[in-house]
């Protein structure tokens, strides 16, 4: 079944210049999406056309008309005191308004017991339990805690949230609201790592279709299954993740070059021979004329193929200094604190030359105060920290600020790093900054250009550490892989923050991983960490499950014939059979599903421990 269906369709906010141009392509149910394509080039304007928020010039656009569809770069207004709670309930609106209507019907019974009323309960009852009545407050937990909204944020007005707040709650409502066709527009923007790993985990059991811009390639190719690049306002597909995109793309365009080139030189094959059949009819042959304007027809038509482009590529390189000695920086029980909050303490390190480490973690949980402490922009409570006398260091901020943020790229090239006019040219030029660009303040440059701009002064100087707090936030996918590049020959030691895991896991040969107030320090790659963490993981679960096996466990003290205590037993056993119910029909529709069935059986085991201790309190109460 198909649940977008888009063709022909053209798009312009100038005259003359359509964004889209001719755009058509086809989304079956159940599709996982990635819509490519650099800056500008109309993938938030193909969104906004989906939702009907704007129009479109020309074309046809048609939605699955049972399909409800969410777009997450949306944010709804609501009423005036609206709580974020409200907002999460509000997604399970339909929940509600059965559960309430099943007590206004439990209420009716007690004076009514007609066919009609019974029929109407046990139908809306069999609703709830299917829908995951049941479960709504848990589920609304998990969503909750996997997207970072503790309780502390559900319980704040919604106008009080910041941007990234509020958009992650907006996700939550809609991954709560179980909306048919998502589409994604740079979902990842305001999440952590964590919240960004358990979101993919969502979308990779989520039925539904999903359509997604996001500049993260390890997420694209952990949740799409196909890729729609909109190149020149039309759509090229590629039948897989962004990895199978990335080389299929480069060997469609080698494929292409190939061919041009073998039309180039067919061209002069043909056009020497051309010339010698009109040379050969001017000397009595006029039947050769024929055959050579026949051989001009055929080098007209390849004249017409044009060469194809590729992205131009960073062509710059950072200046190294060789570094003579072992030790880069160390640190001796550095510890740092922001009033009442602590970030660390008794942090010890020795950083080697030539290494290169990630620096990971949550927000807020002290990498950047790290990063200022290495620079000396920052000192610790306690402890010291040291470089080598032969560092020399250079460090890119995650907020970049100039001088002077009146002045041109071109000055500030010319002031700040003492550059001679051409070579600043060459300079920016080969960082993307060509033409007039050039003469642009630096203060109207967006976040993701002034980094880009940064990196190219620090480039200038030799250096032998570079340390970098979050380099790829706010480039797109061509920028990303334009520093990516610059890195690939930088041999001398560099520390980043990133939650760009498709970075970490190109450059990072050791980890500092900062979490539940400690800093993990682990020596090894990025795919290397993830499984030695998860193993710890398993092996915490496993123990807090065989410490909760051994624990005593507590009941209610005896109360007899406790009649309302009976009643509210009896509608948790209720309630637990149902959920138990509810997952046996699950695990018979993924019986072909193994990770999921593990996930099932998991949870049936937890309820069903549950229901034996509900069990256990209705015989002590009933007694």
């Amino acid at each position: 079944m198909t649940d977008i269906s888009v063709s022909s369709l053209v798009k312009s906010f100038e005259i003359g210049n359509n964004i889209l141009d001719g755009l058509s392509f086809s989304v079956d149910t159940g599709e996982h999406i990635g819509i490519l394509g650099p800056n500008g080039c109309g993938k938030t304007t193909l969104f906004r056309i989906l939702t009907g928020e704007i129009g479109f010039d020309e074309g046809h656009v048609a939605v699955a008309p049972s399909k409800r569809m969410g777009l997450i770069s949306q944010i709804p207004s609501y009423p005036e005191g609206y709580s974020v709670e409200d907002v999460l309930k509000g997604a399970q609106k339909r929940l509600y308004d059965i559960s309430s209507r099943l007590d206004e019907l439990t209420a009716e019974m007690e004076h009514d017991q007609s066919r009609k009323l019974i029929d109407e309960y046990d139908r809306l009852l069999d609703d709830f339990r299917r829908l995951g009545g049941y479960e709504m407050d848990n589920e609304r937990s998990r969503v909750a805690n996997g997207l970072d909204i503790p309780p502390i944020m559900r319980a704040q007005l919604f106008d009080t949230l910041s941007g990234g707040e509020k958009t992650r709650v907006n996700l939550a409502r809609l991954i709560l609201e179980d909306t048919d066709i998502l589409l994604l527009d740079e979902p990842t923007n305001h999440l952590d790592m964590h919240a960004t790993e358990w979101l993919e985990d969502y979308l990779q059991h989520y039925s539904g279709t999903v359509l997604t811009v996001s500049h993260d390639r390890y997420f694209l190719d952990k949740v799409i299954n196909r890729c729609i690049e909109i190149v020149n306002g039309k759509a090229e597909f590629y039948s897989g993740n962004y990895s199978f995109f990335v080389a299929e793309r480069q060997r469609r365009f080698d494929e292409k070059m190939k061919q041009y080139e073998k039309d180039r030189a067919k061209i002069e094959q043909l056009t020497r021979a051309a010339e010698q059949m009109h040379l050969w009819a001017f000397m009595g042959n006029d039947k050769l004329h024929k055959r050579a304007f026949s051989m001009e027809k055929r080098i007209e038509k390849l004249s017409a193929s044009e060469k194809p482009k590729e992205a131009r590529k960073l062509e710059a390189r950072f200046k190294q200094k060789e570094f003579s000695a072992d030790e880069v920086a160390s640190a001796e029980n550095i510890s740092k604190s922001f009033g009442e909050r602590k970030l660390f303490s008794e942090l010890s390190f020795t950083v080697s030359g030539g290494e290169r480490i990630a620096v990971t973690g949550d927000n807020g949980t002290g990498k950047t105060t790290l990063m200022k402490m290495l620079n000396n922009e920052e000192q610790p409570d306690t402890g010291r920290i040291r470089l080598g006398p032969s560092v020399r260091k250079a460090y890119l901020p995650q907020i970049v600020v100039f001088d002077d943020m009146s002045r041109s790229l071109y000055d500030t090239m010319l002031y700040e790093c003492k550059a001679q006019p051409q070579q600043a040219r060459d300079r920016l030029g080969a960082f993307g900054f060509r033409g007039e660009d050039v003469f642009i303040p630096v203060g109207a440059l967006s976040g993701g250009e002034r980094s880009r701009l940064k990196l190219c002064m620090l480039m200038g100087s030799e250096i032998n550490l570079l340390m970098l707090d979050e380099p790829t936030n706010h480039l797109d996918i061509a920028s990303r892989e334009w520093i990516e590049s610059a890195l690939s020959d930088y041999s001398e030691t560099l520390i980043f923050v990133s939650h760009d895991r498709f970075f970490i896991d190109r450059f990072a040969t050791r980890i500092w991983d900062f979490r539940d107030g400690k800093v993990y320090d682990f020596r090894g790659g990025w795919e290397e960490y993830c499984q030695w963490k998860e193993r710890q993981d398993v092996f915490s679960r496993n123990a807090e499950k065989q410490q909760k096996k051994e624990a005593p466990v507590k009941r209610e003290p005896r109360r007899g014939n406790n009649e309302k205590a009976i009643e509210r037993t009896v509608r948790d056993i209720e309630k637990a059979e149902a959920r138990l119910a509810l997952l046996e029909k699950e695990a018979e529709e993924f019986s072909s599903d193994y990770q999921k069935l593990m996930e099932l059986e998991e949870t049936k085991s937890s309820i069903a421990a549950e229901l034996e201790l509900l069990y256990e309190k209705w015989e002590e109460l009933s007694s």
